[in-house]
């Protein structure tokens, strides 16, 4: 049949994903940094993903297409949610176990070789971290894409001390990071936040991650962007 259905195009597409978190059906996934309409079936036609889209890679146009399938979108759906569910329920890492990490400052300091750690929490990793957990309470947060502690040389000093820290990739993680971490201000007393992120544009879904959790918690928090650059360069703060 001939329908109204969406159209994505490659070439402006930046691999940011937030299209694929904002098509509630599913039809949308990132296939080598790109996102792709998956299924025909899925779309339903309704372009919920098109003024998400940062660059207007997304357009409607009208083809020969299967019809919408909400039987098949509803099955998809639940077994998602079950996969989830099964993996929640599973074997978990003893290297994941939430912890608080105390660090003993030296008499003397220390050599530019052997840098003190300033990281004060286990797991980074947003997948990994708890919602609620005592290192969060009156916590400054920071929430970092995880290249930038490699770009930026300082990072431990600059960034890490006396923050709370969570990273994550919103490229190669397929999660929607915005509603773990406005569960985690939520349920937490979070003082500020600050999200640092590379120039990349793909870097942009973790900000826009961070914003929505956010709105979502529903509480006022102070919260600033710093841009990192593949240089290791601050651009903006």
């Amino acid at each position: 049949m001939k329908r109204k259905i969406i159209e994505i195009d490659e070439n402006k597409c930046n691999g940011c994903g937030i299209c694929v978190d904002a098509c509630h059906e599913g039809a949308i996934g990132l296939v080598n940094g790109k996102a792709k309409l998956m299924r025909d079936d899925y779309c339903d036609g309704l372009g919920d993903c098109l003024p998400e889209c940062p660059t207007g890679a997304i357009t409607f146009t009208e083809r020969e297409a299967a019809a919408y399938d909400a039987a098949a979108v509803a099955a998809n759906k639940r077994a998602k949610e079950q996969a989830g569910q099964e993996q929640s329920q599973g074997f978990v890492c003893p290297g994941s176990m939430a912890r608080a990490i105390h660090h003993e400052e030296p008499e003397t300091p220390a050599a530019p070789a052997a840098a003190a750690s300033r990281l004060s929490n286990w797991p980074v990793q947003i997948k990994l971290a708890p919602v609620r957990s005592p290192y969060f309470d009156g916590a400054d947060l920071l929430i970092a894409a995880d290249c930038t502690a490699y770009a930026y040389g300082n990072f431990h000093d600059k960034f890490i001390k006396n923050r709370t820290v969570l990273i994550g990739c919103p490229k190669l993680d397929d999660v929607d990071y915005s509603e773990k971490l406005a569960a985690i201000i939520a349920n937490n007393d979070i003082k500020s936040v600050t999200i640092v992120r590379m120039e990349v544009p793909c870097c942009g879904g973790l900000e826009y991650a961070a914003k929505q959790a956010l709105q979502q918690s529903g509480k006022f928090i102070p919260w600033h962007v710093v841009i990192v650059s593949t240089e290791g360069e601050i651009l903006s703060e």
